[in-house]
């Protein structure tokens, strides 16, 4: 393909992208809407939080650019409502250059902040990278029967009940509940957790296990790390068995 007839493509792929555009200020979001326009994305603007909410939650969009303070309903509130039900990507707009604020907003789920004032190449970058890269965020909690796991806050419980973890006991329930369902070796347990080449010779896979299971699993009759004999460990809901004993 020659470099015309790419970025022809280029161009026909930004048309079939659908920009969301809550910005309450009238001039920045009649330029930004314009801009985005001629550039070739499709783009809704609205300048009330709610209606954005609302628009976002009933329309397919492939990016959502947010500006923070909106009257109303602000920036934060929207993205922390829209990430319980969807992982559209977020660019955060803002005029607060305070760190906190943009930890806050990472935190929350947002694939990207800009500082206002900033520049329009600057903001066609950021969205061009967004879309290209598509949603590669990792989830931030975990549920498994009533077992939860919050990432952000390191926080693990049961019965609503909060369990104190070490970082590696945490590390590896982590690995477990993203990898529910599937059959675990102690070389990928190991891998993953310790970042080491399993020895067999060496039993530190199983004594962490062993202690987690003393923490998340024996004080309660339904049993959620089970051991497949021979070949390592399984994390999910299940009847107890012979399997689901510690070794």
């Amino acid at each position: 393909m020659s470099r015309v007839e790419s970025r022809h493509e280029e161009t026909r792929a930004r048309l079939t992208m659908h920009i969301l555009l809550i910005e309450d200020d009238t001039k920045t979001g009649e330029y930004l809407k314009k801009g985005l326009g001629e550039s070739g994305y499709n783009v809704d603007w609205t300048q009330h939080g709610a209606d954005g909410l609302h628009m976002a939650l009933h329309t397919m969009y492939d990016l959502i650019v947010l500006d923070v303070m909106l009257p109303g309903i602000d920036g934060f509130q929207i993205i922390e409502l829209l990430r319980a039900r969807q992982d559209v990507p977020v660019l955060f707009l803002t005029a607060r250059d305070q760190l906190h604020d943009r930890i806050r907003g990472l935190e929350l789920g947002a694939d990207d902040y800009l500082v206002k004032p900033f520049s329009f190449t600057e903001l066609l970058l950021r969205i061009r990278t967004i879309l290209r890269r598509g949603v590669v965020r990792e989830a931030d909690h975990f549920h498994l029967a009533d077992l939860e796991l919050d990432l952000v806050r390191r926080r693990v419980t049961r019965q609503q009940q909060v369990i104190a973890l070490t970082n590696k006991e945490f590390a590896l329930l982590h690995l477990f509940l993203r990898r529910t369902g599937d059959v675990l070796s102690r070389t990928q347990i190991a891998s993953e957790v310790w970042d080491m080449n399993f020895d067999s010779d060496t039993n530190v896979v199983d004594v962490a296990v062993k202690r987690l299971r003393s923490k998340v699993d024996q004080p309660y009759p339904n049993k959620l790390i089970h051991t497949i004999r021979g070949i390592g460990y399984v994390c999910e809901v299940r009847p107890c068995g012979p399997d689901a004993n510690p070794l």
